[in-house]
């Protein structure tokens, strides 16, 4: 006669299976969870690795600005100078138009020169520097450009300061190029370690969604100085947040978050370099 299989061999295994199959669940669960810690560090050193390239590019891009607008002051600036000297020379008979023409090109290097390396900003600070950028915009008559600030600006450390004016050029200069507005106004918002740029015009605006498709800030792949890239290229190093509120027809509101650091009250005479 046969005997029946007992169950206490299946019971005791019960357990025992149990276990393993937890133990499983658990190595699954801890396995994901370093595989995801994982990629979240290696996605972080990549932003700070761009970040790094990204300002490199900027710090490379203010250097041959102050070559270039040395170069134009004390080269091309120099030689428009001897050259109207010549054309006043004694015995000579200068002619009207030449020397009107020299005037215009003197005119133009030291405006290019100023664009360049803002004299401005290192004597008076940001406050006097953006009036002096507002009101250097050219204008037919049919177009006012205003700066506004909730309160007096201090003096910030030189990168900052150089990083937010050159923000506000960019600003500008694109509403120029493509807003097709009749009021443009540039308001400052200071802050506790917070500075808040708020461009806004009447123009045309244009369609958000065409912002996703551009390129994501970075040195690799677009020129540096293309209008809205190296704005959100400029916003990130200082690691601000940019907002647009625009639609076709109805105008645009850009607003620029920008974490800033006071200069120490110590230090009279900054040395404007991004490396600073």
């Amino acid at each position: 006669m046969l005997q029946e299989p007992t169950l206490l061999p299946l019971l005791l295994a019960t357990p025992t299976l149990l276990l393993l199959v937890l133990a499983l669940v658990g190595f699954a669960v801890r396995y994901q969870h370093s595989k995801l810690r994982q990629q979240q560090e290696v996605a972080q050193l990549q932003e700070a690795a761009q970040q790094q390239a990204l300002a490199a590019a900027l710090v490379a891009q203010e250097d041959e600005r102050q070559r270039i607008a040395g170069e134009l002051h004390d080269g091309v600036g120099t030689i428009l100078a001897l050259a109207k000297l010549h054309l006043y020379a004694p015995g000579t008979t200068p002619a009207p138009e030449a020397s009107r023409l020299i005037d215009q090109a003197v005119a133009e290097v030291r405006r290019i020169s100023r664009n360049l390396q803002p004299a401005t900003l290192q004597q008076l600070g940001l406050a006097q520097a953006l009036r002096a950028l507002v009101q250097a915009v050219p204008t037919d008559g049919s177009l006012e450009v205003r700066l506004e600030s909730d309160a007096p600006l201090g003096r910030f450390i030189p990168p900052h300061e150089l990083m937010v004016y050159r923000i506000s050029q960019e600003l500008l200069a694109n509403g120029l190029r493509h807003a097709q507005a009749r009021h443009i106004t540039l308001r400052v918002q200071p802050g506790p370690g917070i500075l808040t740029l708020i461009y806004t015009d009447d123009g045309q605006g244009f369609d958000p969604a065409a912002l996703e498709e551009l390129p994501p800030p970075g040195p690799h792949g677009q020129t540096v100085g293309m209008g809205l890239i190296n704005l959100r290229s400029r916003v990130a190093v200082l690691g601000g947040q940019l907002k647009y509120h625009t639609e076709p027809g109805r105008g645009t509101r850009v607003e620029a978050v920008l974490p800033v650091t006071l200069l120490p009250a110590s230090q009279n005479s900054p040395s404007y370099s991004l490396n600073s």
